[in-house]
């Protein structure tokens, strides 16, 4: 989830996509070692936290919600319970991208507590501010696929993202409220632009 100067470069480039391997902070990169936590548990704890009907009660509303609770200034605690509360038992985050010096290109499974593991320290003390620029909906029945791309920034007022990048979301409505089941992202590289169709309305 975002965007790099073209004086950036690559080794910074990756750096930053292994640091803020965030929903919000676009990356949130690829985390360490995999969580203890068994997908039972957390399906426990999502299952446990009820979400704002406001956040929920549309396709835009969940998307606005993700991103909003991500962002935030440098020392600002974030809502983890409401960033629980978005997500349907089981789901699932996955970064994508390259390590440094590799071609591959590789993704990591997290679970919404590996993300809150792994990101929470970052944003918190960096500050991190995410937001769709433009989202290609598309919706049938009780599902939905959302391509929504993302500029990063550090400070809300940041006149350029740090980064920009794709987040790809799969929703489900469950005839109550919607839920965030899936999100792969793909952080944006010089090599790698972002096609002008994802960048429509922006």
């Amino acid at each position: 989830m975002r965007l790099y100067s073209k004086t950036t470069t690559i080794s910074k480039l990756m750096k930053l996509t292994l640091l803020t391997s965030l929903l919000v902070c676009a990356s949130f990169g690829f985390a360490q070692s995999a969580s203890t936590q068994t997908p039972s548990q957390s399906s426990a704890a999502l299952a446990t936290v009820q979400a704002k009907p406001e956040d929920v009660n549309s396709i835009e509303a969940i998307l606005a919600a993700t991103y909003d609770v991500i962002s935030g200034p440098a020392g600002k605690q974030r809502d983890w319970d409401r960033f629980r509360s978005l997500f349907y038992p089981g789901a699932r985050l996955i970064p994508t991208g390259k390590r440094p010096n590799e071609q591959e290109v590789k993704a990591r499974v997290l679970s919404p507590e590996d993300y809150i593991e792994r990101s929470a320290p970052f944003l918190e003390k960096e500050g991190f501010f995410e937001r769709g620029v433009s989202n290609k909906i598309e919706h049938y029945g009780n599902i939905a696929h959302v391509f929504s791309t993302y500029e990063s920034r550090h400070k809300g007022d940041d006149a350029q993202p740090f980064q920009r990048g794709i987040n790809s979301f799969q929703l489900v409505n469950d005839g109550k409220r919607w839920w965030v089941m899936t999100i792969l992202w793909q952080g944006e590289t010089p090599e790698n632009p972002i096609p002008a169709e994802y960048l429509k309305g922006k």
